[in-house]
């Protein structure tokens, strides 16, 4: 039995021995076909070669992102943190440009095609690089801002850092735009002087932006507000979400937010509302002209002694006085304001409900309007 079955597998190798032997010249003519002047096994091969280069970089980036990133953690400093984040993907995309670079260059491509292929290699590795490098310079500001705000704890450091970031980016993406198109064959020169040209007719037209510009550093530099603060301009009042070179945005009481073009601060009067030592609330109280004079002496003393008692209220700025003789009524002025950190609604709110009560309780009368017709017979 196990003769005839070596027997078997003898001739059985044979048989697929002499298939393979058969058949190979077919797969061999096949992929020897010619594809735009290159045989089809190139084309595979230089396929290989960038899903090679694809996978690689998607290793890196999990090598970057993941094993580094960990690693980084328990060191003492933040910078390899900020760095490590994002680096990971300009290097990825730098692989697979030099793996589709290299597959390219095992085909045989026409002259200016392959001209093409070289600039255009040439151009996006440059912007690969100025993207890797803004990055780290990117990192760079926000690790050194965020050591100076721990010591100083300024407001003004995160609008700098803001700015900073931006400013850093378009000088290094100008520059590796300049480099890159110079190094691919393009000349720089006849381009910016073209540029040149067109920019007084772009200028014109971006007067208003250049307005704003100039605005964005006045509010930089004079610094009338910080992000965070309550300002009131013009209608608009609300938060300062983020500052920025053209524009301001603010968040207002009903959860909307509004960008305001810089150019509107340099014009405008600001008005900072954090920065107020204290809430000024102005109320008219309005008697009947027939209250008499000594009621009236003793609703400003009530008052007096509702601002002395509340623990919000500065009593000592207080203004209480009888102010004017309006057409129905006769008018005291309660003018008082409520400290910084107290709620303001609240505190107007018990201030008003102690004033009717005690108003009440003295038979003090507030004045409606009225008006007396007198018939002339």
């Amino acid at each position: 039995m196990y003769n005839v079955f070596c027997i078997w597998l003898f001739n059985s190798t044979l048989g697929y021995l002499g298939l393979v032997l058969y058949y190979c010249p077919m797969f061999l003519n096949f992929f020897d076909q010619q594809i735009y002047n290159n045989p089809l096994y190139d084309w595979l091969f230089s396929l290989g070669i960038v899903v090679i280069s694809v996978i690689s970089a998607r290793l890196i980036y999990w090598f970057i992102s993941i094993i580094l990133r960990q690693y980084t953690k328990h060191t003492d400093t933040e910078l390899d943190d900020l760095i490590i984040k994002r680096i990971d993907t300009p290097i990825a995309l730098g692989v697979v440009l030099i793996g589709m670079r290299y597959a390219l260059k095992l085909l045989t491509l026409p002259h200016i095609l392959n001209s093409y292929v070289h600039r255009g290699f040439v151009l996006m590795a440059t912007l690969t690089v100025t993207w890797l490098f803004s990055r780290i310079v990117r990192s760079l500001i926000e690790f050194y801002f965020r050591q100076s705000s721990e010591q100083t704890e300024s407001k003004t450091d995160k609008q700098i850092m803001l700015v900073a970031k931006r400013a850093s980016a378009v000088i290094l993406w100008s520059i590796g735009a300049v480099v890159g198109l110079n190094n691919a064959g393009f000349d720089v020169g006849a381009l910016i002087a073209g540029l040149g040209i067109g920019g007084l007719a772009v200028a014109l037209a971006a007067q208003d932006t250049v307005k704003n510009i100039i605005g964005g550093l006045v509010v930089f530099f004079d610094k009338p507000f910080y992000i965070g603060d309550v300002i009131k301009i013009k209608e608009v009042e609300g938060t300062v979400v983020y500052t920025g070179i053209r524009s301001t945005r603010i968040r207002t009481g009903s959860g909307r937010l509004i960008s305001i073009p810089n150019a509107q601060f340099t014009d405008n009067p600001i008005e900072n509302i954090t920065l107020e030592p204290a809430k000024r609330i102005v109320t008219y109280l309005s008697l009947p002209y027939e209250t008499a004079a000594d009621k009236i002496d003793e609703a400003i003393l009530i008052l007096k002694n509702i601002v002395e008692e509340s623990p919000d209220v500065n009593h000592y700025d207080s203004i209480i006085y009888l102010e004017k003789f309006s057409p129905s009524s006769v008018d005291i002025n309660f003018t008082y304001f409520i400290k910084k950190d107290s709620d303001i609604h609240s505190t107007q709110t018990d201030v008003n409900r102690t004033v009717i009560r005690k108003f009440q309780s003295a038979g003090i009368q507030f004045a409606y309007p009225t008006q007396t017709v007198i018939e002339r017979k």
